[in-house]
């Protein structure tokens, strides 16, 4: 007779991902908490969450610990991210954050029988993902960073971006594109969630 296994699973709320999960909601709460008074740390910190949000991933893979609960703290704590990016300084623009579940689907990734070619290249193509992604984030962080405290005015601080170096030009320049991919993308993927919570509706009035 098999005896029973005395490995102990780990409680879902210890799983590696979802502890990365809390340490980057720490992190963000002391950025937020310092932006004003050292815009520079507060960049720091801001982008090493954000490298700790690819991170959280791979440990999912890496030891079979993805989880709903992980799944959730992560939208979360991304659109709570995004109310504080708009509290906290005006002039920068939210994502717009979407993540439908079609029916039939595990995760909202699996993108293979979509027609919308956009929304192929970006989860079938990590490199220009991760472009458009972190684009985004760095983009935030540029604006910030070169905003003025007096001018509450997107238009201003985007001018004064181009009249800065040429490094700075292409970094701008580069980080406004994968950041309208990105809304471009997320707007895709609000209609399919509207989509699909239609054809269920379709469906369970039958």
């Amino acid at each position: 007779m098999a005896q029973p296994s005395s490995k102990k699973t780990p409680s879902v709320y210890l799983y590696i991902p979802n502890i990365i999960g809390y340490f980057r909601i720490i992190i963000n709460f002391i950025a937020f908490a310092v932006c004003y008074s050292n815009r520079v740390l507060f960049a720091i910190l801001y982008f090493f969450s954000f490298f700790c949000d690819g991170l959280d991933g791979w440990f999912a893979r890496k030891f079979n610990q993805a989880s709903t609960f992980g799944a959730v703290l992560d939208m979360t704590w991304l659109s709570f991210l995004d109310v504080a990016w708009v509290g906290y300084y005006k002039p920068l623009v939210s994502n717009v954050q979407v993540h439908p579940l079609p029916e039939g689907k595990t995760s909202h990734k699996d993108v293979k029988d979509t027609g919308n070619w956009l929304l192929k290249l970006y989860y079938g193509h990590r490199p220009f993902m991760a472009f458009c992604c972190v684009a985004s984030e760095v983009l935030y962080i540029v604006l910030f960073l070169f905003a003025d405290e007096k001018s509450t005015s997107l238009l201003n601080v985007c001018g004064n971006l181009l009249k800065q170096s040429p490094l700075t030009v292409f970094v701008f320049i580069s980080t406004l594109v994968g950041w309208a991919l990105k809304q471009v993308i997320n707007v895709i993927q609000m209609k399919s969630a509207a989509d699909a919570c239609v054809v269920f509706d379709l469906k369970r009035g039958k």
